[in-house]
C-alpha cells in the first residue's frame, strides 16, 4: 500500500501561513569537474530539456557528452565562480531574501518565501518540505523565468507537482506562468539600461540576447519565441530605440541540430566584420546573472567580437536584487494570492489565533489527542 509524507506530524490549532516557493535552474557545488559532471547529469537527463528516446538519449549522454563535455563546462565556471560560491545561486538567494523583507513588510500574514533550484542544491523537495514544516497551506510557485518554455517554467511544474504528489495533505497552489510583458517587469529592464548608459555611456547598437532553443520546440508550440521577441520589442519602445538601433539573437546552443535564430555569436561576428563600434547587450531571459551571461556573453562573445573586428561588448547586468526588480516580483506574489486568507482585510494575527484555539478546543471535545 502506498505511504504518503505527513511531516511535520499534524497537531490541531498549528498556525498555517502563505509560502512563495522562487525556483531558478540551478548550479553545481563547485566548479571541480566532478561536480559539474553530477549538476549536468541531471539537468541533461530531464525529458523536458531533451525530447529524446530515453534509450537512445541515455547512451548519447553517458556515452559521450558527460565524457567530453564535464571539463570544458567547468573551465568556464571557473572563470566566474566567486569566493562565496555560485553568482547564479548568491543573486537568486539575494532575490528570494529581498522578497522576504518585502512581503513580510506588506502582507499581515505568516508568509515564508524559500528557494529551489531544478537541478542541484537546494533542492524542489528540501524547499517544499521547509514549507510544510513552517506549516504553508497555500502556496504560490514562481519560476524566475520571465518567459515561459516547456523546457524550464513546464519543468519547474512538473517537478513540484510530483514531489507534491507524496504528500498526505497537498495544499492550495498557484503557479506564475510568466510575466514576459509585465509593466513592472519592462520598466525595471528599460531603468536597468538607463542607469548602464548613465555610468557607462551608450553603445551604437543593444542587442536581446536570449537563450536558445531547438527550433522544432517551437514549431511543436512553445510559446517562449514569440514571448522574448515581445519582451524586447516593449523594452525597446520603453527606451524609444529606433529600428537599426536594437535585435534579438539566441544563445547557448548545443548540437547540430537548428536551434531559434539568429544565433548571437554569428549576429556578434557578422556585426564585427561591418565593423560596428561598441554594442551592449542585455540578457533578459535570465533573472539572476549566471554562467551563460557572465561568461558565454561577456566574456566569450566579447573576445569574439573584437577578434571579428568589433569594439566593445558591454553587457548590461541582470536585474538581481534591483530594488525595482524585488518590488516588481513582490508586487506580482501579491496579485497571484488574491484572495487568500492573508491579503484578506478582515486577518489579522490576532483574529487568526484565536480561530485556531476554537478550533483546537472543538477537536479535543470530540476526542482529537493532538
Amino acid at each position: 500500500m502506498a505511504r504518503f509524507e505527513s511531516s511535520p506530524a499534524y497537531e490541531h490549532g498549528l498556525p498555517e501561513s502563505l509560502g512563495i516557493l522562487l525556483v531558478n535552474l540551478g548550479t553545481p557545488a563547485s566548479p571541480a569537474t566532478a561536480d559539474v559532471r553530477r549538476y549536468l547529469a541531471e539537468f541533461l537527463w530531464d525529458p523536458r530539456v531533451v525530447e529524446l528516446p530515453r534509450p537512445l538519449w541515455w547512451l548519447i549522454l553517458h556515452g559521450y557528452i558527460l565524457r567530453a563535455r564535464p571539463p570544458r563546462s567547468a573551465a568556464a565556471y571557473a572563470r566566474i565562480w566567486t569566493a562565496e560560491g555560485s553568482p547564479l545561486l548568491l543573486f537568486s538567494r539575494d532575490i528570494a531574501n529581498g522578497m522576504a523583507a518585502t512581503l513580510s513588510a506588506r502582507l499581515s500574514g505568516r508568509v515564508h518565501v524559500e528557494l529551489a533550484m531544478s537541478y542541484g542544491r537546494p533542492s524542489i523537495d528540501a524547499a517544499l518540505e521547509s514549507l510544510y514544516r513552517q506549516h504553508a497551506r497555500r502556496i504560490l510557485l514562481l519560476p524566475l523565468y520571465p518567459q515561459y518554455s516547456g523546457t524550464t517554467t513546464g519543468s519547474v511544474f512538473t517537478d513540484v507537482s510530483r514531489s507534491l504528489a507524496r504528500r498526505r495533505w497537498v495544499p492550495e497552489l498557484r503557479f506564475v506562468n510568466h510575466y514576459h510583458d509585465a509593466a513592472g517587469y519592462i520598466a525595471a529592464l528599460a531603468a536597468s539600461v538607463r542607469d548602464f548608459h548613465d555610468r557607462e555611456g551608450r553603445g551604437g547598437r543593444l542587442l536581446f540576447s536570449f537563450h536558445g532553443l531547438p527550433r522544432r520546440m517551437l514549431e511543436d508550440g512553445d510559446p517562449y519565441h514569440c514571448q522574448c521577441q515581445k519582451t524586447a520589442r516593449l523594452v525597446a519602445e520603453a527606451l524609444e530605440l529606433g529600428p537599426g538601433e536594437w535585435a534579438v539573437s539566441f544563445q547557448s546552443r548545443v548540437g547540430r541540430e537548428e536551434w531559434l535564430r539568429p544565433y548571437t555569436d554569428e549576429l556578434l561576428a557578422q556585426w564585427g566584420r561591418d565593423g560596428a563600434g561598441d554594442v551592449d547587450v542585455i540578457c533578459p531571459g535570465f533573472a539572476a546573472d549566471c554562467l551563460e551571461t557572465l561568461e558565454e556573453i561577456a566574456m566569450q562573445n566579447a573576445e569574439r567580437f573584437a577578434a571579428a573586428g568589433g569594439g566593445r561588448l558591454r553587457y548590461i547586468p541582470a536585474l538581481n536584487a534591483r530594488d525595482d526588480h524585488i518590488a516588481f516580483l513582490s508586487r506580482l506574489v501579491e496579485k497571484h494570492v488574491g484572495g487568500w486568507p492573508e491579503l484578506s482585510p478582515d486577518w489579522s494575527a490576532a483574529a487568526a489565533a484565536n480561530a485556531r484555539d476554537r478550533s483546537l478546543r472543538r477537536a479535543r471535545a470530540m476526542g482529537a489527542e493532538r
